[in-house]
């Protein structure tokens, strides 16, 4: 594969990412949320099947160690929490607004890092926490208590988005199974979802047929193929061409948002948006250059 098709495919996963904001939204028109995120990725969790057969026939242990399942339940639980919080706040909040908050979990994930694994961040992580608390008062018009409940919602879960993050990688560096422990995670939400959703909220086939446009893009397309284009497409392209590519799915979110729901920004609004952006790409594409800027001089030592 070419890297300009690899980076096709990473661009496509950033807009299939940030289109998924809209079936996530209309979808609350006719089902709960908790049946929404239990079935989407029951449906995500069995569309990557095939990948995670095709994993197991390639890797050197096909049974994954039984002394990890305790991470694979905490770093469910935090998946599971940051899947919630997003579908309750996009109950309340617009898809713009819930995808670049969502995003800010790229400048929270050093800080996490750091805080409780004693990692140092990026210096560049600094001043992008400041540009990103900035860009949420701006999205909030000026003043914080033009943040909804939704808002702060999603800055939650992007809270729990950096905890998976960072457990997940180091769970997947164990497993060497990123295809089966990714489908682990997407099971183990769609089963509490679907369970609680039983519990808590009122089924109906009329409304599951009438939502069953959105599960299937959210589920398998989203779930499935976009994860899968990621896996393959990351193999062939940049670390520096991957971060700004996926990083996209904030900016189609609100793009789709504009589109498909007729959503506008005022002027404050747009420039939160920008610098919320802006500080996830500092944090993701700073450290990729200082490295190949060392390496660099090394060489030319």
């Amino acid at each position: 594969m070419t890297r300009i098709t690899a980076n096709t495919l990473l661009l496509l996963t950033g807009l299939i990412w940030g289109v998924t904001f809209i079936a996530q939204s209309t979808a609350m028109d006719k089902i709960g949320p908790l049946q929404f995120s239990g079935l989407r990725f029951l449906l995500a969790g069995v569309a990557l099947l095939p990948m995670v057969w095709l994993e197991k026939k390639r890797a050197p242990q096909n049974v994954i160690d039984p002394k990890l399942w305790p991470e694979f339940v905490v770093v469910g639980l935090c998946f599971t929490a940051g899947i919630l919080l997003q579908q309750y706040g996009l109950t309340v909040t617009t898809v713009t607004n819930a995808g670049f908050l969502t995003a800010i979990y790229v400048v929270l994930t050093p800080l996490i890092a750091m805080v409780f694994f004693r990692q140092l961040p990026h210096v560049i992580v600094w001043p992008a926490s400041v540009m990103t608390l900035t860009g949420i008062y701006l999205l909030g018009g000026g003043e914080l208590s033009a943040l909804n409940l939704g808002d702060f919602l999603m800055i939650i879960c992007a809270v729990f988005w950096a905890l998976q993050v960072i457990l997940l990688g180091r769970l997947v560096m164990r497993t060497g199974r990123p295809m089966a422990t990714a489908a682990t995670q997407f099971f183990f939400v769609g089963i509490i979802g679907t369970l609680a959703s039983g519990i808590f909220e009122t089924y109906s086939i009329a409304a599951l047929q009438e939502a069953m446009v959105e599960l299937l893009f959210a589920g398998v397309i989203s779930g499935g193929v976009a994860f899968t284009l990621q896996a393959i497409a990351q193999q062939w392209s940049t670390p520096a061409d991957a971060a700004i590519l996926l990083s996209s799915e904030a900016l189609f979110a609100a793009i789709a948002g504009a589109l498909f729901l007729g959503e506008r920004l005022p002027v404050p609004g747009l420039i939160g948006c920008a610098l919320i952006f802006l500080s996830v790409l500092l944090v993701e594409l700073a450290p990729l250059v200082a490295r190949r800027w060392r390496r660099g001089r090394e060489l030319g030592t």
